[in-house]
């Protein structure tokens, strides 16, 4: 590496670091970006996501009739972040996300060339808390990895005119300060294990994702809330998102916020193709399927039901007696409501291929279940309850589940179903979620679980999941890091996840969902533009000096 000054260093080339970078190229400006990871994964989780963004007055929104809103968003936003009177910058960020994620998101993203699928989902409607009072979350065409490949391809030029600097498998150690303002950091090559060099810029913009990819972190900065943390936890995140660039930051001051307020799953699998210790894979659990303890017994006595309150599934899940928990339901019901959370295993909307996504909604996803039955150690498949029950026990440390239990939970449902009566809230909710036409395609109309023609029957073992954290580096609209007195840190911006999507933490206590890749984009828009007008400016009070 030869050069040895930039404009702007970033330290992080996932989703928020790209954009960042491409629009101060776009301005002129000189660019390096720092990476841990390997040029191949360049994007960082983005390149994994499934691409659902939560927007606004969309396109997609009005061709389904659905009125929505920067202020109805803005309220739905506030219920479900619970915010407190301490929450100055999270609350001015969910505004600026509510008023501008059509204009700074939605049509920048149009202007790529990029699209969303024309059916707008419901998620996050809410339990207790009143949550999305509308469908609001758009799916990319083509997911998070056609949109990472999109902006590489925008930044294809500035590389070849060495305008930007890729730097992978580097990583910034620290900030370099002079005189109270930021000029530089410290790079270490992590391959080569180097002694640290210096490169100075005239501002450096930290976007290093959060601290989830360290589970012994989350456990660290559990809700406390929750109770104890979980002895074992799946790591759905990236390890190098360890929290020692959030550590530095605290060092020189920087104001560190919401930290144990994170957006983890209650659905997650070991991942079958397990790329470090502890790799998990995040279902989209069914609807349809009965949730239950180690013991077999039905989770209570309000039922688990995914598409209402993630945070208030996971809390239900840590509070278990052991670590994981289980789903029973049928290959019927699997086919048509089990999904995967990522683009790795939803190809035909990765690739484009309508047909057989039409093909896969309206005749069910044999496929994924087969691939995951083949694949996954967590999932079991058997004719009968029985033999069911004896696998199950199998795959733990002891054998936890008693037929009859198990036979009476299942019974139990099944009568609700088989009765008419359907006095059962998952039932409820079931049916209030197929009352939306797209909810409706991806869950099924209640059934026995213990029907003949929906047999074989399949059990998931499943445990919490580490994917994000809601609280980070606190910084104002600008993408400014601020310090523990709520003052600017001259020339240090924050943007993504690292600043909790904004503010150090703009999604409060719970996220609607769908606010991670956009309020990326947003912080990342917000910190170049910020960027650009202080260029502006110094260059014309330099002007007018001379």
């Amino acid at each position: 590496m030869t050069v040895k000054r930039v404009d702007t260093l970033i330290a992080g080339g996932g989703i928020a670091g790209l954009v960042t970078a491409l629009e101060l190229l776009q301005a002129g400006q000189q660019v390096c970006i720092v990476d841990r990871d390997t040029p191949q994964r360049i994007g960082g989780l983005a390149r994994w996501a499934f691409g659902g963004m939560a927007l606004c007055q969309t396109q997609e929104q009005q061709k389904m009739s659905i009125a929505d809103n920067p202020s109805v968003l803005l309220k739905d936003w506030h219920s479900f972040a619970e915010f407190t009177a301490d929450d100055f910058w999270p609350k001015a960020w969910a505004k600026e996300y509510a008023d501008n994620n059509y204009q700074k998101v939605y049509l920048w993203l149009k202007d790529l060339g990029l699209s969303f699928l024309p059916a707008v989902n419901w998620v996050e409607r809410g339990l207790y808390t009143p949550g999305n009072s509308m469908p609001r979350y758009h799916v990319l065409w083509g997911t998070g990895w056609h949109l990472i490949e999109t902006i590489l391809a925008k930044l294809a030029p500035y590389v070849a005119t060495k305008k930007l600097h890729f730097l992978h498998q580097h990583k910034v150690v620290s900030s370099i300060i002079e005189q109270a303002r930021v000029v530089g950091a410290l790079i270490m090559d992590e391959k080569n294990q180097s002694d640290p060099f210096a490169m100075h810029c005239q501002d450096l913009v930290i976007a290093c994702g959060g601290i989830n990819g360290s589970t012994e972190r989350v456990k660290a900065n559990w809700c406390k809330a929750w109770g104890k943390a979980p002895e074992s936890l799946l790591n759905g995140a990236n390890p190098l998102s360890d929290g020692k660039l959030h550590d530095h930051l605290a060092s020189i001051g920087s104001n560190l916020t919401r930290l144990d307020d994170m957006w983890n799953y209650a659905a997650g699998i070991k991942h079958p193709q397990a790329e470090f210790e502890g790799h998990g894979l995040s279902l989209i659990p069914c609807k349809s399927a009965l949730w239950l303890d180690h013991s077999g017994k039905r989770i209570g006595p309000v039922p688990l039901v995914t598409g209402f309150d993630t945070n208030y599934m996971c809390q239900q899940v840590a509070r278990q007696a052991k670590p994981w928990t289980w789903q029973i339901l049928n290959w019927k019901i699997a086919a048509k409501e089990l999904a995967v959370s990522g683009s790795q295993h939803n190809p035909a909307i990765r690739d484009k291929k309508f047909f057989t996504l039409l093909k896969e909604l309206l005749l069910g996803n044999h496929r994924l279940v087969k691939q995951l039955v083949a694949e996954s150690d967590d999932f079991v498949c058997a004719d009968n309850l029985e033999l069911l029950c004896q696998q199950m026990n199998a795959k733990t440390d002891a054998s936890y589940i008693a037929y009859d239990t198990l036979a009476n939970e299942v019974n139990h449902y099944d009568q609700q179903i088989n009765s008419g009566l359907e006095n059962d809230d998952q039932l409820r909710r079931i049916r209030h979620a197929r009352q939306w036409r797209p909810d409706k395609l991806r869950t099924c109309k209640p059934k026995a679980i213990l029907a003949k023609e929906s047999e074989p029957l399949i059990a998931i073992r499943l445990q919490l999941i580490s994917r994000k954290s809601l609280g980070g580096v606190q910084t104002n609209l600008s993408s400014q890091v601020l310090n523990q007195q709520g003052e600017v840190i001259e020339h240090l911006y924050c943007v993504g996840e690292a600043a909790g999507f904004g503010g150090g933490g703009a999604s409060g206590k719970r996220s609607l969902e769908g606010t991670f890749l956009s309020g990326c984009i947003l912080t990342a828009q917000n910190a170049a533009a910020a960027i650009i007008e202080a260029k502006s400016e110094a260059n014309s009070q330099a002007n007018k000096n001379n």
